[in-house]
């Protein structure tokens, strides 16, 4: 397989490490399924070759890995970095409140291939048990005679870890906590259930307010119609997917295309340069978006080109309101290649390795460009939304420092500042109101994350830390998705709602199941609204609905895939769609893997795209048809 050969680094810099691609889910066992979905609408093309291993695009990661070296004190700041001031704030001392928090349920063990086995203790510093994890009595110490026995105040402290841990199958350790009995069944779902109180008091009402997305008359969904991949010569990438009341927009072959979202059929297709390379997660109440493309068209024999044009496109017509391009920072004269794009109010950010540039949402008028200063500092990204928040580095490739600093919209001047602590060079933004931040801590997490960082904006001080080791949850933020990149963990209702790793269901079934999980913002410490993704099915958190969480849930070997709605304030369950159980539909829509996928629901629609296409191969039997897209609706 061609691969395209990494960006050009900065000068003095090696290049970034290749981050791994994600373990996708094992299919289904049995015997191989027959040609799924094979009614198509007319006008599509035949079957694609098939390809596999969808994985998270292999990108450099934005910064770098290592263990940085906080720069000497008093180094010299360059006063023509764009509002940036010539000595940061000083940050909070790490282990501020909140620095060791833990959960009431604990951190369930992962056993997917190259995670630990369920039973692993969860992995910490040597000596010291990890957040969230009851500690152990004090082995008892030889009696008489060399025999082992039990003092009467060991069997009390045993007889009180029973009486409040409770241990459930897979190694999962769930301690009790107010609440936590007689959860009522979830209204609508299979299997699923909510435990806790909420947490909102008796108002019965999130404080994020009520969500829009309601079910319909019916909640059996049917295949409303499918993509076919495009034609293509080597690795693809087509990151972004929006739904609008209308249409359905995803990135084709040198090209942005809006279907039609209840038919599939073409509504408009707007021509590009090259391929999208960068999308923004965020639109403007006037469907608008942000989107990065290559300036040429990929070619033979490398496949590959600069991500350095930023635009503007209209998801209701297609237009491409502007686009431009920069130079500056470690580029010289050169177009700046970015990784990264986002949006906030009338802001357009993009960033990257080679730094960060901003732009009119309305114009395309250069705000900031690219700047690098004597300590090596560079906005890489930006996460935006209802603020727009940069990530800094600063210092060498191996020797970075980084910090999250709340930036003024129009000029780029920081609001405030928030060190990370050392052996972090970088940061993702999960939330910029409230302002949380993911981070891997020591290079301890999988998928990029070890804790998270709740911060008051408005100070840059910390208001609290919460471990969540990624072997022990679903969230994830891969290097190669950038700085605001992060899949599967929510912010809302001041809290942080995360999703258990997998683990083996009742102890009368070979399913496996999760939960999601809530922290507070303030505290980090555990809250007691909890969401049982049901027997055999895992719930993935996709986005809030207000003070609403959308949920999907993966679905067992034989039942199709849900979509529901879990309420921020009782934490119960209402079911907005399930899939068809039908074995080639439910093949198709496992093949979507949570590592190489975006899911989008909106109005009774849920939509599986792919955000890399592989090298084109030879049709094998053993897989089934690849699609760009699966679109899922109500049954009539």
């Amino acid at each position: 397989m061609t691969q395209p050969p990494p960006p050009q680094q900065p000068p003095a810099e090696p290049p970034s490490g290749n981050p791994g691609g994600e373990t996708p889910a094992p299919p289904p066992q049995g015997p191989p399924a027959a040609d799924p979905l094979a009614e198509r609408p007319a006008g599509q093309a035949p079957d694609a070759p098939a390809s596999q291993g969808f994985g998270a695009p292999q990108e450099p990661p934005a910064g770098g890995f290592g263990a940085p070296v906080p720069p000497s004190a008093g180094a010299p700041q360059d006063a023509g970095a764009y509002g940036y001031p010539q000595t940061p704030p000083p940050a909070q001392p790490f282990g501020a409140p909140g620095a060791a928090p833990t959960h009431p349920y604990g951190h369930p063990q992962q056993g997917a291939p190259g995670r630990p086995s369920y039973g692993y203790p969860p992995q910490g510093a040597p000596g010291q048990p990890p957040y969230g994890h009851p500690t152990r009595p004090t082995a008892p110490q030889p009696g008489p005679g060399g025999r082992r026995g039990i003092s009467a105040s060991m069997k009390i402290v045993i007889a009180a870890c029973v009486a409040i841990v409770l241990i459930v199958g897979g190694g999962i350790v769930y301690a009790s906590v107010s609440g936590g009995e007689g959860r009522e069944e979830a209204g609508g779902s299979a299997g699923g259930s909510s435990g806790g109180q909420g947490g909102e008091g008796d108002s019965g009402k999130a404080p994020d307010g009520s969500g829009q997305e309601k079910p319909g008359a019916r909640t059996a969904s049917k295949v409303a119609y499918q993509l076919p991949e495009p034609a293509r010569e080597d690795l693809m990438a087509v990151p972004g997917s929006w739904v609008t009341d209308k249409a359905f927009v995803k990135p084709g072959a040198n090209s942005l295309v809006g279907y039609d979202v209840a038919e599939g059929s073409v509504l408009w297709t707007t021509p590009l340069p090259g391929q999208v390379c960068g999308a923004s997660r965020h639109t403007t109440d006037e469907g608008l978006t942000a989107i990065l493309f290559e300036a040429r068209k990929r070619t033979a024999p490398k496949f590959f080109e600069r991500c350095t044009e930023v635009g503007v496109v209209d998801l209701g017509t297609g237009a491409l309101k502007w686009s431009t391009s920069v130079s500056g920072g470690t580029t010289g004269d050169d177009k700046t290649q970015f990784e990264q794009v986002t949006l906030s109010g009338g802001t357009v950010a993009a960033g990257g390795l080679y730094g960060g540039a901003a732009f009119d949402l309305g114009t395309g008028k250069v705000k900031w460009k690219p700047t690098v200063d004597a300590q090596n500092c560079r906005d890489i990204g930006y996460g935006g939304g209802e603020a727009l928040v940069a990530v800094r580095t600063c210092g060498e490739y191996g020797s970075r420092t980084a910090t999250v600093q709340p930036v003024d919209p129009d000029s780029g001047a920081p609001l405030s500042s928030f060190a990370m602590p050392g052996g972090v060079e970088d940061a993702r933004i999960v939330s910029t109101d409230p302002l949380v931040v993911a981070a891997d801590v020591g290079d301890t997490g999988s998928y990029g994350i070890s804790d998270f960082f709740s911060i008051d904006a408005a100070t840059g001080r910390l208001r609290a830390k919460i471990a969540a080791p990624g072997d022990n949850y679903l969230a994830r933020c891969p290097a190669s998705d950038g700085v605001e990149g992060c899949q599967f963990v929510l912010v809302g209702n001041g809290k942080l709602y995360l999703p258990t790793a997998e683990h083996e269901g009742s102890a009368d079934s070979t399913g496996r199941t999760n939960e999601i999980i809530a922290f507070d913002l303030a505290t980090g410490k555990g809250a007691p609204e909890r969401a049982d993704a049901g027997e055999g099915y895992y719930a993935l958190p996709l986005r809030m609905d207000g003070g609403n969480l959308i949920v999907y849930k993966r679905p067992p070997y034989d039942k199709g895939g849900q979509v529901v709605s879990i309420d921020g304030a009782t934490f119960t369950q209402t079911l907005l769609l399930e899939n068809p159980s039908d074995r080639s539909v439910r093949d198709v829509e496992t093949r979507f893997t949570e590592g190489g996928s975006e899911y989008r629901y909106h109005a009774g629609r849920f939509f599986l795209s792919q955000d890399l296409l592989s090298e084109p191969r030879e049709k094998d039997s053993q897989f089934g048809k690849e699609y760009l897209a699966v679109a899922f609706s109500a049954v009539d």
